[in-house]
């Protein structure tokens, strides 16, 4: 009987297995939380030192509780004027960001879309210079701004990071990825080749724009060697040779040196809690920014 069932039933159904698909979304799943801890486990030990008692840096096993005692946090905010060094750096940082944005998308553009002697030339001199180490300019960069006279001064700092070759040449392969009806179609509308770069490129080219802007706000904001170089007066170094000048105060108090670290952290956390949408576009490899939209 059993038999003919199974013969009336056509094939007996195999045993249900989990979807590989599902599982691979779960072993990724896995991997993504497990690098997320180890990113952040650094940051959370900073606030656990931070926060803690006297004698817990030493302790071994260590104490991974925080006990959220403020002192620390207090007395360095009063040790600095914290404001004007945030002040320098988000200053500085933000003059980068748009002095690469307003030059990098120009000179993309006339990469790729100009017709002029030199431009393969022009594209190898942009594509060595992106390789050259930052440690072999030093030398060349200090001897220009000591004969111009800027040492000591915001201009200074600044300089070397305002030609992003690595943002020219990444608005470049985007401009050039465009369909020439666009082109065609803005030109018939009588757009020349400014209106239609600022109307009909660049804001199709917002992924790129997000992108090269990160960049360039991580590089400037995370200035430290240079400055350090070409400055002597902390009253115009930027956050990253100020904590370099605590680490030689209190050396020996970890508790405020985490806590000066925390300090510096916190403008970055709120402008990533702030942007994370188009940062994780960005970082994702999102440069078309509405081409298909």
């Amino acid at each position: 009987m059993g038999l003919l069932s199974v013969g009336a039933a056509g094939r007996a159904r195999p045993a249900q297995r989990v979807p590989r698909c599902a599982t691979g979304r779960v072993v990724l799943r896995f991997l993504q939380v497990l690098v997320a801890i180890l990113f952040a486990a650094p940051l959370y030990w900073v606030v656990v030192t931070a926060t803690g008692r006297r004698n817990d840096v030493y302790r071994i096993p260590p104490d991974f509780v925080p006990h959220f005692d403020l002192r620390p946090l207090v007395s360095v905010l009063r040790a600095a004027p914290w404001l004007h060094y945030f002040a320098n750096t988000a200053g500085m940082t933000a003059f980068v960001v748009c002095f690469v944005v307003v030059t990098a998308a120009p000179a993309g553009y006339a990469l790729a879309e100009g017709r002029f002697r030199g431009r393969e030339a022009v594209l190898v001199v942009l594509l060595a210079g992106a390789m050259v180490p930052e440690q072999a300019l030093l030398v060349p960069r200090y001897l220009v701004v000591h004969a111009l006279g800027l040492l000591n001064t915001y201009l200074a700092e600044v300089l070397p990071l305002l030609l992003n070759a690595f943002g020219v040449l990444l608005y470049r392969q985007f401009f050039l990825s465009l369909p020439s009806s666009y082109r065609d179609a803005a030109r018939i509308d009588g757009c020349g080749e400014l209106r239609y770069l600022l109307y009909v490129a660049l804001p199709l080219a917002r992924g790129v724009t997000y992108a090269v802007s990160l960049l360039a706000a991580i590089a400037a904001w995370n200035q430290f060697q240079w400055p350090l170089i070409v400055t002597t007066s902390r009253s115009i170094q930027p956050l990253e040779v100020i904590l370099a000048h605590f680490s030689q105060t209190y050396e020996s108090d970890w508790r405020r040196m985490s806590a000066a670290v925390i300090i510096a952290l916190l403008p970055l956390v709120a402008f990533f809690a702030a942007a994370r949408r188009q940062l994780m576009a960005a970082v994702t490899g999102d440069v078309g920014g509405g081409v298909m939209d």
